[in-house]
């Protein structure tokens, strides 16, 4: 799915919130995209793990389904929506894979409290959270985090299944590949195109175009 907010989004997650939701994970990032959920008066049926967490960290009370490989996981989901709601991004994208080898019906979640100009592209599976900034001519791929308090400006691409981790900021016309994570408090200047599967380090500033399959740190900013 690809859709611009407000006007397409808005009427999306008019018929959304008529339907029930499956999430896949429900540890750590889970909490955050469930308070998003509760926020919208989205109905979770239950979740699906590799394995039952405890009942002190099943804090929403959900019920149990089991794994993707539930025999009976079409019947579950069938004609309700799914959406996963794991932090790493390799598993989020094996996640997603499985999502549309099933033809299981998908849709991008933003919580109601972050500011996103409505000339803005986002696509499924993304999950964009409480305090987080979109601004005018942006393209999410599908599969991301745009975590709280991250800043995307104008004309930035993020590639699918990456991770703007909280208060990240990217700067005017900045492009980021895939499975790639920009760590909290981190800085990309104007311009800086990073590669797929490349960690930025928490707190880095970015001034330099990054290449694919590395992971850099600090300011001035160096590669480990």
């Amino acid at each position: 799915m690809r859709c611009g907010f407000h006007n397409e989004l808005s009427i999306f997650l008019a018929v959304l919130l008529n339907k029930n939701v499956y999430i896949f994970g429900y540890s750590g990032h889970s909490f955050v995209v469930l308070d998003t959920m509760v926020k919208l008066n989205m109905n979770v049926l239950g979740y699906f793990d590799f394995q039952q967490c405890s009942d002190s960290m099943n804090i929403y009370d959900l019920d149990y389904k089991g794994n993707e490989q539930n025999e009976n996981l079409n019947l579950l989901v069938h004609s309700n929506f799914v959406f996963p709601t794991v932090g790493d991004n390799k598993i989020r994208r094996k996640l997603v894979d499985f999502f549309d080898k099933e033809n299981l019906s998908q849709f991008a979640l933003i919580d109601p409290n972050a500011i996103v100009s409505k000339k803005t592209i986002i696509e499924s599976n993304t999950f964009v959270a409480p305090g987080a900034i979109i601004n005018s001519k942006v393209v999410i791929k599908k599969g991301c985090i745009i975590n709280s308090g991250a800043i995307i400006e104008h004309e930035c691409v993020v590639g699918a299944f990456s991770h703007i981790a909280p208060s990240a900021v990217l700067t005017g016309n900045v492009k980021i590949g895939e499975n790639t994570l920009i760590g909290a408090n981190a800085v990309v200047l104007p311009g800086v195109v990073i590669g797929s599967n490349v960690i930025i380090g928490a707190g880095a500033v970015v001034t330099k175009n990054v290449p694919d399959n590395s992971k850099w740190v600090g300011n001035p900013l160096r590669m480990l």
